[in-house]
């Protein structure tokens, strides 16, 4: 298992995440890409802790995914199966299991400041806290031909994953109004989700 933690994880962060897995019984499955989470857990019905997480993460999304699911595990046994997946219970969870990986042995400086903020108050996803995300995001292989909804111009037309075609449309708040061409409804995008950007 070690060995194989160390090709996704930062080299301070595979002994502890190791010490995690073996103490709460994890069976650990690391997956190719799934467009939809990064991660899951769920205790199916022999009573094993199944955590999968997606291969194609980068060390940094990777470990916070691991820690994120193994926080819904230890909420779960500590509080019981009737909390909220991501509320207060699960929350606390997150932030004591994360908290002694927010160094600079395991982190770049760069990331340090955005993760300390972000952990004040976990989201259900790091994708929601735009700002993580995008900084996370410099740490991914260049693979992607892909933009981001911030970077285009008000009136361009994208597609996502799933092939619908949407036009941005105007900033609200912080998330970014588009609509979907083919139905006409409205949806929100967070600034920083990918896209594929289409002619005009």
């Amino acid at each position: 298992m070690i060995n194989i933690l160390q090709k996704y994880l930062p080299a301070h962060a595979v002994q502890p995440c190791f010490e995690l897995i073996k103490s709460n019984h994890v069976h650990l499955k690391i997956l190719n890409e799934r467009l939809t989470r990064h991660g899951d857990y769920r205790k199916d019905a022999q009573g094993y802790h199944l955590i999968t997480v997606n291969a194609s993460l980068n060390k940094y999304r990777f470990l916070i995914t691991l820690i994120h699911e193994i926080a819904h595990l230890v909420a779960f046994e500590k509080f019981g199966r009737n909390i909220k997946p991501h509320g207060s219970e699960w929350k606390y969870t997150f932030q004591q299991l994360m908290v002694p990986f927010i160094r600079p042995e395991i982190f770049p400086h760069q990331l340090l400041p955005l993760l300390a903020r972000h952990f004040r108050n976990p989201k259900a996803s790091s994708d929601t806290d735009a700002t993580l995300s995008l900084a996370l995001k410099q740490y991914d292989e260049k693979v992607s031909d892909k933009n981001y909804i911030f970077e285009l111009p008000i009136g361009a037309k994208f597609r996502i994953h799933n092939g619908k075609v949407f036009k941005k449309i105007a900033l609200r708040i912080k998330r970014y109004e588009c609509i979907e061409l083919q139905t006409g409804r409205i949806y929100l995008f967070q600034p920083n989700a990918e896209v594929e950007v289409l002619p005009n």
